[in-house]
């Protein structure tokens, strides 16, 4: 036994109580065990390269380019994306990939290159493939956006996965992002990030790497133009990144660097480029368009921790009704579950549950349930039991189903890499229906189990039905809570037919946006974390995720007054607006603080409920475009090499950009505007851009500004729906989209085109569509016009 498992050990005894200590020191040695005679030694190993070029076979929207070695496949889709994949690896199957594969550019064909090499020529892009197996992506002015290097692979000479390396280079201006939501980010610095789906825990904050969402998928901005690259793997794997330096060594430009190292799986890659809005356009038609959630769901939310009752609950929501309060969801932990054992409820503490989820309906307010995938390994547990029954639980190499550690004790884990296991747990939420739960989040969905050291998942070994292919666990870990998201939002489509499903995880992979959202985990108590839950929303937005939030306050508690309010101020303008707190455990709401804190954190509520149909456009567009609510200041000129470097404030959609307060003791801070006329909300005082601006920031809100000419929807005083409408500059246009929606169901609204414009010396507003201009639908209210300088 290694001494400082022992002592691990010992001290998980002694933390967590004598039953569960006991419990996580179990499982990390079954754990141990079970990878030993489960898992090969890799023992010697070769290595490839694909060699030099022999032959070339013209296909479809590019060809196959045969190499000594190895052979490529290039193909260019009609939606402009381009796939690469060596050794024969194909686009399908793929967990990424949603549905049939775009179809093949018609236009585009296998040509001869310089030096020997072949290239596929296409409307948007170049693909160019060396006599050696280097890939560059050009633009139609022959620009290399990227280039990969040969790659290399290293075989185990028994047999086995193969183990490889992708080496890319980009421009000296460019800057990376995605990887997934990285405290780290949005903007990723040189460094290593792992690719492992790994519980953050309460320590993460900015500069930690560990993510609970995880994806080779990288946003790469340079002068030249904008790209996303996805490598389709999910095995474990990591990424180095290098940015490069203009003028280096003698006045030559050092570029960008990326290393890809995947521990295994099939070498194969997908690329978009063009705008960053036509690029998540193109992701968003591969990997599947973002779910659209219930209006109730772009409202406030609440998590109420703890083992409380039925009495506690309702004070938590008489508390918020009391002060004037919006809430729209209040969140059960495993708090309320009998014995913390999966779809079931404390019948002592809830007796009537349904009963108080319609009272609460009928004031607005929806129950969402914490869902976890361990199951209680215990006699007499139903959903044990029908899962014995329909062989779902995960097995170790030798054939036996895993136990490991979770709420309830000792757990077996649900193979959600398979249709038929995912119906099964699909149909599990009829219980969670009947007990008034109207939306649901997916925790410890890695998948954890808990364990006094090594890993806390299941063993490398486990094996994977992975859609009747099987694999192990390396193949499976990374889709894990892709696949049990599916299981839930498929169940529901068939249980509640005519209601959007709510669901968000911890954990995910590329395409989860097809089943819902994220929440980021635990992130650290603390100014770090408020800056990486900031950090980690951009992130999953730019990787196809844009209804993602992170819990107000984070996960450790003992919360500064100031620290609360900035960062429920932030959380407001964010997709997922969650607080969190309990009772008993406090920190999560703003009455247990001072009543100038109260006061501020009314009036940051009251304004996310007045933008609540702003947050449902949103929301509506980015099904339709793949287009995040949450966007970093460069969307819309990311020529712009000032805005590229901003990670301090976003834009909201295409009409707000807000600069949250994310340091202490701040009470004015600077903001970078993007090219044109901003608002200032507060003042209604005008600002041109692009330029870097002084402005107030005092404890009762912070910097936000609207862009001159926008039109938005809004909840006007009176309650009804109103356009918010921003004064545009002299001699210039604006305009805005609005999608009313109906709050859920699966009518699509039509999309409402609005122009703002002068006539004389007033501001107009005309509706534009297929028979000409109109009146607006909704009522008009202009602002900005005092506000608004000479100049404009």
């Amino acid at each position: 036994m290694d001494g400082r498992d022992l002592v691990r050990s010992m001290k998980a005894v002694g933390s967590a109580g004598a039953a569960q200590g006991l419990r996580t020191v179990r499982a990390a040695w079954r754990r141990r065990r079970a990878d030993a005679v489960g898992l090969a030694a890799r023992g010697a190993e070769r290595a490839r390269v694909p060699g030099a070029v022999r032959e070339v076979e013209p296909g479809p929207g590019g060809g196959v380019v045969r190499f000594d070695r190895s052979e490529l496949r290039v193909l260019v889709a009609v939606n402009g994306a381009v796939f690469w994949g060596w050794d024969g690896a194909g686009p399908q199957p793929s967990y990424a990939v949603a549905g049939r594969c775009p179809e093949p550019d018609p236009r585009a064909v296998l040509e001869p290159d310089k030096d020997g090499g072949w290239r596929v020529v296409a409307e948007r892009v170049t693909v160019a493939v060396s006599r050696h197996g280097a890939i560059e992506v050009r633009t139609p002015g022959s620009v290399v956006l990227r280039r990969e290097l040969p790659p290399r692979w290293w075989e185990p000479a028994g047999g086995g996965p193969a183990r490889w390396t992708q080496r890319s280079e980009v421009a000296a201006d460019a800057r990376f992002f995605g990887l997934g939501g990285r405290a780290a980010g949005p903007r990723l610095r040189r460094g290593t990030y792992r690719l492992w789906n790994a519980s953050a825990g309460p320590s993460s904050a900015l500069g930690d790497d560990p993510s609970s969402v995880t994806m080779p998928v990288q946003l790469v901005v340079a002068d030249a133009g904008t790209h996303l690259v996805f490598h389709d793997s999910t095995w474990d794997g990591t990424v180095t990144l290098r940015e490069g330096e203009e003028g280096a060594g003698s006045g030559h430009d050092r570029p960008g660097r990326s290393v890809l190292r995947m521990d295994g799986g099939p070498l194969r890659c997908w690329v978009t480029v063009g705008t960053p809005a036509r690029v998540l356009l193109a992701w968003a038609s591969l990997t599947g368009a973002p779910a659209l959630p219930p209006a109730w769901a772009l409202g406030h939310h609440h998590v109420r921790s703890g083992s409380g009752d039925e009495q506690e609950l309702r004070r938590v929501v008489a508390d918020h009704q009391e002060r004037g309060l919006p809430l729209d969801a209040v969140h059960l932990d495993v708090g309320h579950l009998d014995g913390h054992r999966v779809f079931t409820v404390d019948e002592e503490r809830f007796p009537k549950l349904p009963v108080l989820a319609e009272e609460l309906r009928r004031d607005g307010i929806r129950l969402v349930s914490v869902v976890g995938p361990g199951v209680p390994a215990l006699p007499g547990d139903a959903v044990h039991g029908s899962g014995t029954g329909e062989d779902v639980f995960v097995r170790d190499a030798s054939g036996a189903v895993f136990r490991g550690a979770g709420w309830p004790g000792d757990v077996v884990f649900p193979d959600f890499t398979h249709a038929r296991v995912r119906a099964w747990w699909g149909g599990l939420y009829e219980e969670r229906l009947r007990q008034g739960f109207a939306g649901f989040w997916h925790d410890l969905d890695e998948p954890t189990s808990f364990a006094a050291f090594g890993e806390t998942t299941l063993p490398r070994s486990a094996r994977h039905l992975l859609e009747g292919r099987g694999g192990d666990h390396r193949e499976a870990h990374n889709v894990y809570a892709l696949c049990m998201a599916r299981a839930g939002y498929e169940g529901l489509r068939t249980l509640t037919p005519r209601e959007r499903p709510f669901f968000v995880s911890r954990s995910g992979w590329a395409g989860m946006q097809r089943y819902g959202g994220a929440w980021s985990a635990d992130v650290a108590t603390g100014w770090p974390g408020l800056r990486a839950s900031l950090a980690r929303v951009l992130g999953l937005g730019l990787c196809g995720v844009p209804y993602a939030g992170a819990d107000v306050g984070g996960a450790g508690g003992g919360l500064s007054p100031e620290l609360y309010l900035r960062w429920l101020q932030l959380a407001a303008y964010l997709p997922l607006f969650r607080t969190r707190g309990g009772l008993r455990t406090g920190g999560g709401t703003p009455w247990e603080f001072d009543a100038q804190v109260l006061e501020h954190a009314r009036a940051a509520l009251v304004e996310r409920r007045r933008l609540l149909p702003y947050f449902v456009t949103l929301a509506h567009l980015a099904r339709r475009t793949g287009a995040p609510y949450v966007r970093p200041l460069w969307w819309s000129t990311p020529e712009e090499r000032a805005l590229r470097d901003c990670e301090d404030a976003f834009l909201l959609g295409d009409c707000l950009l807000v600069a949250p307060v994310l340091d202490p003791g701040a009470d004015r801070r600077a903001v970078q505007l993007p090219r044109g006329w901003w608002y200032d909300v507060a003042t209604e005082r005008a600002y041109e851009g692009p330029a870097q601006v002084l402005v107030d920031a005092p404890p009762e809100r912070i910097p936000v500004f609207a862009r001159a000419g926008a039109v938005l929807a809004v909840r006007g005083e009176e309650g009804g729906p109103e356009l918010e409408v921003w004064a545009p500059a002299r001699g210039r246009t604006g305009g805005g989209l609005v999608v009313p929606d109906a709050g859920d169901g699966w009518v699509e609204p039509e999309i409402e085109r609005y122009v703002s414009r002068w006539e004389g010396e007033r501001v107009v507003v005309e509706r534009e569509g297929q028979d000409g201009v109109g009146a607006p639908s909704w009522p008009v209210r202009v602002r900005g016009l005092a506000g608004r300088s000479a100049q404009m």
